[in-house]
């Protein structure tokens, strides 16, 4: 069972971490998706960064998405502090996502989900 739990780990950090550069690729226009389409406002629209400032934003998004590689390749390796790494990534996440509400609320469940798995789950 532990097995398992291990394999659900790695898909949900590894690819919570991808997805996460999904929003860099949108947000310096590499790609087009439907679902996230580019824009320069933050917060439901209320706050307009501009064209700069969302690249900027983007790239942030590159550091949560590394950060979350890292973090799964710090867990499978039993790395000593992937529990630190890991909650100080989710949290950088979770302010992104909430930042960009309208279009990653899924990321915001993962993200306090995985906050919860961390605070409430096993600590082995």
């Amino acid at each position: 069972m532990q097995q398992y739990l291990t394999y659900l780990a790695v898909i949900v950090l590894g690819g919570h971490g991808l997805i996460h550069f999904l929003g860099t690729a949108v947000y310096f226009e590499l790609v087009e998706v439907a679902e996230l389409t580019y824009k320069t406002t933050l917060l439901g629209g209320a706050v307009d960064v501009g064209d700069t400032g969302i690249r900027v934003f983007g790239l942030l998004w590159t550091v949560a998405a590394v950060g979350f590689l890292a973090s799964t390749v710090a867990f499978l390796g039993n790395f000593e502090h992937w529990r630190i790494l890991l909650l100080a990534i989710t949290m950088f996440s979770l302010v992104l996502t909430l930042l960009d509400w309208t279009v990653a609320d899924a990321g915001v469940i993962v993200n306090v989900g995985i906050l919860a798995v961390l605070f409430f789950g096993p600590s082995a």
